[in-house]
């Protein structure tokens, strides 16, 4: 049966499932497993952007917030978390409208990030995000120094 098979081997299941579903046998799919695993793919990508935006936004903090410190590897950083963030949205363009309600969360890790990467207090930053979401995506976009919070 089809529902042992998930849960002695993940992967035999998978490959059986995706042949069944090609073979036209629905009926004999473990239905609820396979709403399942779908609806953790789409969980999975959800968290893959929010991990794209902290990392982003912890790197526009230090940017913003230790001048002196710049460098190209942070430079790189940038571009590629907005590529990635890019191809992402492209992949799934209904992750889009979750922008504004991941950004908050994103920041609170970002902030934590910043903080620890840079050895500042995490009071040393806006306690609010100070870009906005269009902002931090634009791959011309370098905060300006600025030492207030």
């Amino acid at each position: 049966m089809q529902t042992d098979l998930y849960d002695e081997d993940l992967y035999a299941w998978a490959m059986t499932s995706a042949r069944m579903v090609r073979e036209g046998r629905l009926d004999e799919l473990d239905r609820e497993h396979l709403a399942e695993e779908l609806e953790s793919m789409g969980k999975s990508e959800l968290r893959a952007l929010e991990s794209r935006l902290t990392v982003l936004l912890a790197h526009l903090l230090k940017w913003q917030f230790q001048p002196a410190n710049r460098s190209k590897s942070w430079e790189r950083t940038l571009i590629e978390q907005r590529k990635r963030i890019a191809r992402l949205l492209r992949d799934s363009p209904s992750l889009k409208p979750k922008l504004p309600e991941l950004f908050p969360d994103a920041y609170d890790s970002a902030l934590r990030l910043a903080a620890e990467e840079t050895g500042m207090d995490e009071t040393d930053f806006p306690q609010a995000c100070p870009y906005r979401v269009e902002e931090a995506l634009s791959p011309g976009f370098y905060p300006a120094t600025d030492t207030a919070p």
